[in-house]
């Protein structure tokens, strides 16, 4: 993929959609994901609240929000209790399911111990992988495209954020795909349709490559902070100060952050309960936020203990890294999602988060068991290295 290619990707997202704030490219992935699965809202139309500004890398919209209504057969079940690979975790017997209140807080009590010490950039990497079906007819077949993500977040206020972006390539999804796509004449180039907001019928197209990410120089970019001060978006647009002094305490956590909720989606005005509200907040916090570690602690504790969060069993992220995994289902009008986030109970981190159609209505563009949006971090810490 191109940069051509990127810049028609940026050019598909409505003015409306990205206002003249970043937007967090995980929160945006995840919340556009589930958007475009669920169809409108009750007035037939998914708009955004007026004014809810958000908190976004440099790059852009990129491939990983943009492209939301894509398939990854994204985690693998493990049915013992070792990591695939022959190596036993702590805590778990053959073939023992931890229930999700263990799984959070056995996590919470690994961030508790961890040391944090603030440096000039927060440096996170992370890989965003997406299935789309192309073709037509008995000739479709299902592609998988990657990205590559690095973001250096200052420490400081009035820094600027910088950015990588590179595409990673396509490539048939499964065996069956990949014949298939032989059968097809091994086209070097798929072309997606890409919905232009939320939900939208009206879609346009680019091509993706399936060239190597050796191909694919990455793209980067430099941006000011939002308001000179702002860094993530946690209900609100939050300055590092305000994120870093989040309270320790697991219920002054949940009072402090549904302070901001107002009865609808992140991402839309679609109605939400507080309890998936605060879950899909917590959970992007605990992920790859620069909170203290006593903060991180506090979160796992929170989503401990709200309504609906269950045990997904053992499984391994798209890098192959197995993990507890805990989730939360939502039914929607297109169809029951799940957002399942997987946590690595030895060092108290959460490794991958994806949506998943665990029940599509009959008549939906995404089938039941296609994991909407998925991605992977591989890197969350302070650094001193300027980016590079």
């Amino acid at each position: 993929m191109n940069d051509d290619v990127l810049r028609t990707l940026r050019e598909a997202r409505p003015a409306e959609l990205d206002p003249d704030v970043p937007v967090d490219a995980r929160v945006r992935q995840m919340e556009l994901a589930r958007a475009m699965a669920a169809g409108p809202g009750p007035d037939g139309a998914r708009t955004r609240k007026a004014g809810r500004r958000r908190v976004r890398p440099v790059w852009g919209i990129g491939l990983s929000a943009a492209v939301a209504a894509g398939v990854l057969a994204a985690v693998i079940v493990v049915p013992s209790g070792d990591d695939g690979a022959g190596t036993p975790r702590a805590g778990h017997g053959a073939g023992q399911l931890l229930d999700a209140k263990t799984v959070l807080l056995t996590a919470a009590e690994k961030a508790d111990g961890r040391t944090d010490t603030m440096r000039a950039y927060w440096h996170t990497v992370t890989i965003s992988s997406h299935t789309h079906t192309v073709g037509q007819g008995d000739g479709r077949y299902s592609v998988t495209v990657r990205e590559r993500h690095e973001t250096w977040t200052p420490g400081d206020p009035g820094g600027k954020v910088y950015g990588r972006e590179q595409y990673l390539g396509a490539k048939p999804a499964t065996a069956a795909d990949e014949a298939a796509w032989r059968r097809a004449g091994s086209p070097g180039t798929f072309e997606l349709r890409i919905p232009i907001s939320p939900g939208s019928k009206i879609t346009k197209p680019y091509r993706a490559k399936l060239a190597p990410a050796s191909q694919q120089p990455p793209k980067v970019s430099v941006s000011p902070l939002v308001d000179g001060d702002k860094v993530f978006w946690l209900g609100r647009n939050v300055t590092m100060r305000q994120l870093r002094s989040l309270p320790s305490d697991p219920k002054r956590l949940k009072a402090e952050l549904i302070r901001w909720y107002e009865g609808h989606d992140t991402e839309s005005d679609r109605p939400m309960g507080a309890a998936e509200w605060l879950y899909r907040v917590a959970s992007g916090m605990v992920m790859s936020m620069p909170v203290p570690p006593e903060v991180r602690a506090a979160g796992f504790r929170m989503l401990a203990g709200l309504p609906g969060v269950r045990s997904a069993g053992r499984v391994t992220d798209p890098q192959g890294r197995a993990g507890d995994a805990i989730a939360v289902d939502d039914t929607t009008p297109g169809g029951v999602i799940r957002d399942q986030m997987i946590i690595d109970l030895a060092s108290g981190t959460a490794l991958a988060r994806g949506n998943v159609m665990v029940k599509a209505v009959a008549g939906s563009d995404v089938p039941t068991g296609r994991t909407m949006s998925s991605e992977v971090v591989l890197t969350a810490e302070w650094t001193d290295s300027a980016p590079r």
